[in-house]
């Protein structure tokens, strides 16, 4: 199978599989590409909750995809939806809420809304994607990140390049980044010309995390998984549940799958003679 393409792991080792942490102690670990459980594992509700992560946890994944915002006191919250009607029993913008209100919800019946500092401070070895999904989440998540030295630990994700921009200039330490909704679109339109990689060094990504098909457009296709590998890019994929689409996907390349099935995908990459990275 074809390895992945690889960003230099000493600066952005969050992206390097192999040194992954509890590499070796889970089906999923030290394996490529890699990994996502996308708001953990929830197949019965309490999606971003820690319940559902820790279930990802059980399955031996070493990689969680999660979503944040803040709080009316400026907490980094752990929650994918403007507003709290939909997954929990409360009503309303979660912006209008503090971290304390907000824990003591009930998301689903699976406990409150997690802060992000609660669950890097679970899983001191678990490696976290990132969706930055406000303004006002930027500069208290830079500053927790920077506060718990956890750079290695988290890939910065937005689909807005500005916030993602922002971000990273708070932070102390290099961090990996996955494009937004515009550097993406830049490297689809520049890799057949054999200039995705100075797109992506301007935007300073290095990896692109897309759906398979965007408004009826196939975005992963092999050209472009070729060009990004060309550029140094990883290709993460997202949202891959069914099996059959796992491995078409696996077969043409990919660094990640991003999924909502974590126990289809651990058994997928179980079942693969998929290498370490190394």
């Amino acid at each position: 199978m074809r390895r992945s393409a690889r960003p230099d792991p000493q600066r952005f080792p969050y992206l390097d599989a192999a040194t992954g942490a509890g590499a070796g102690s889970g089906v999923l670990a030290g394996r490529a590409p890699l990994a996502l459980a996308h708001r953990g594992f929830a197949p019965d509700g309490g999606e971003n909750t820690m319940d559902a992560i820790e279930r990802a946890v059980r399955l031996g994944f070493r990689y969680v995809e999660i979503d944040v915002r803040a709080s009316s006191d400026g907490v980094v919250m752990v929650f994918h939806d403007e507003h709290l009607d939909r997954v929990t029993d409360a009503r309303g913008p979660l912006v209008e809420r503090s971290a304390a209100e907000l824990g003591a919800v009930s998301v689903e019946g699976h406990g409150g809304i997690p802060t992000l500092e609660a669950v890097l401070l679970r899983w001191p070895e678990l490696r976290l994607n990132i969706d930055i999904k406000t303004d006002d989440a930027v500069r208290p998540f830079a500053e927790l990140i920077n506060r718990l030295r956890a750079h290695d630990r988290v890939l910065v994700a937005s689909f807005s390049d500005r916030r993602r921009r922002q971000v990273l200039r708070l932070l102390e330490r290099p961090t990996a980044s996955s494009a937004g909704m515009r550097v993406n679109a830049g490297v689809k339109v520049a890799g057949p010309l054999g200039l995705a990689g100075i797109v992506a060094r301007r935007a300073g990504v290095q990896a692109l995390q897309v759906p398979e098909t965007y408004r009826g457009i196939r975005v992963v296709t092999p050209r472009f998984v070729a060009a990004c590998h060309a550029a140094g890019l990883q290709v993460h994929v997202w949202t891959i549940n069914r099996r059959e689409d796992m491995d078409r996907l696996l077969d043409l390349g990919v660094d990640g799958l991003v999924s909502d099935a974590g126990d289809v995908l651990a058994e997928c990459l179980a079942g693969r003679s998929t290498p370490p990275l190394d």
